[in-house]
């Protein structure tokens, strides 16, 4: 395994690692530890380069960051990328060889599920390093976290509603899901039986056919969900959704979505703002999973209620947002990078570094 670290002005620690004779290539960034050790899933995908992947990966790290610091999680954010095609690349090989490489942070960094990876992958990894979380529920892990996001996500929606228009209620609203995975799906359930009507789409058919059968949701084309006439757009797919492009076609009062990283720049939550659309900020709104393991790593272990009820919690922590939105004036994602960096300052000076 060779491994090289990156130098990257703001991050603790960046490492690639490759292993030629493979073709096997991760980088794991460690964004900022003051609060406690980094925390965040490993992502597989199939980038154009290993430049998109750097990018993703510290992009994702700092939101992790900022989304620990806002649930007042107690841990740091990191993330690690592995590039490949999880459908074709991915073997216990592989996995193994990520488990060591992770665990050459010894601890500074610890991983999860994301993208591409999967809670019996988890299993895998910890054959070769103890810093893995979210692992299944028979191993005492706290299992898929994909519906406490979905949670979170809703009682997000329910959220915007109540400062919106001062009632929680989604019924009657209509709804449009971008991405049917494993958060997805899960968020179109709580919606549907909270009486909320639903358009959808997605890459893979059959999620689309799925969701459509079970929540009686009307499916749409992939580039026409931007356009559609509703009331919340919920991106739950990867990031960089809002940008030139698909801002001028929103028709929707709310974006309110788990995907990570959805404002391709800052200046698109400007943008937002100015439309008159309420952004949830994302770090927030899909912080279900983290709180979750979170759940898993405190000194009492894991308890299935008490994580539903701290990530019921987000609500206030995006009320909060709103609040200081509003109070100044200023886009809502700015608002709550500002919260984490407050809690991140306080963090850092009740104990500073040497």
């Amino acid at each position: 395994m060779k491994i090289v670290e990156l130098p990257v002005a703001g991050y603790e620690k960046v490492v690639r690692a490759e292993e030629p004779e493979q073709g096997w290539c991760a980088i794991i960034a460690v964004h900022d530890t003051t609060l406690g050790p980094a925390l965040g899933g490993l992502r597989m995908w199939k980038y154009g380069s290993p430049d998109d992947a750097l990018t993703d990966v510290l992009r994702l790290a700092r939101g992790m960051t900022y989304k620990s610091a806002v649930a007042r999680t107690g841990l740091g954010g990191g993330k690690a990328v592995l590039l490949g095609d999880a459908k074709k690349d991915k073997s216990d090989a592989l996995l193994g060889w990520m488990g060591r490489f992770i665990d050459t942070l010894g601890g500074k960094y610890i991983t999860a599920e994301d993208v591409g990876t999967s809670v019996v992958d988890l299993d895998v990894i910890a054959r070769e390093t103890k810093h893995v979380t979210g692992r299944s529920r028979e191993v005492g892990g706290s299992g898929d976290p994909s519906p406490f996001t979905a949670l979170g996500c809703f009682v997000s929606i329910e959220t915007c509603f109540e400062h919106l228009v001062g009632s929680r209620s989604v019924r009657g609203k209509r709804v449009a899901i971008q991405g049917l995975g494993h958060v997805g799906y899960w968020l179109a359930k709580h919606l549907h039986e909270a009486g909320a009507e639903l358009i959808v789409t997605d890459l893979e058919p059959a999620r689309v056919e799925r969701v459509v059968r079970e929540f009686q949701a009307k499916a749409v084309a992939q580039d026409a969900i931007f356009g559609v006439e509703c009331d919340v757009f919920a991106p739950c797919a990867l990031g960089a959704i809002l940008n030139d492009r698909t801002l001028p076609q929103l028709k929707a009062k709310v974006v309110c979505g788990a995907a990570n990283n959805q404002l391709a720049e800052d200046r698109h939550g400007a943008e937002l703002l100015r439309r008159g659309i309420l952004y949830a900020p994302d770090y927030v709104v899909n912080a279900g999973g983290i709180l979750n393991i979170s759940v898993e790593l405190s000194p009492a272990g894991y308890d299935a209620k008490r994580a539903e009820e701290r990530v019921r919690g987000i609500s206030r922590s995006l009320a909060a947002v709103f609040e200081r939105a509003k109070r100044q004036g200023i886009p809502t994602g700015r608002a709550a990078d500002e919260e984490a960096q407050a809690i991140v300052s306080e963090g850092r000076a009740r104990s500073p570094k040497p």
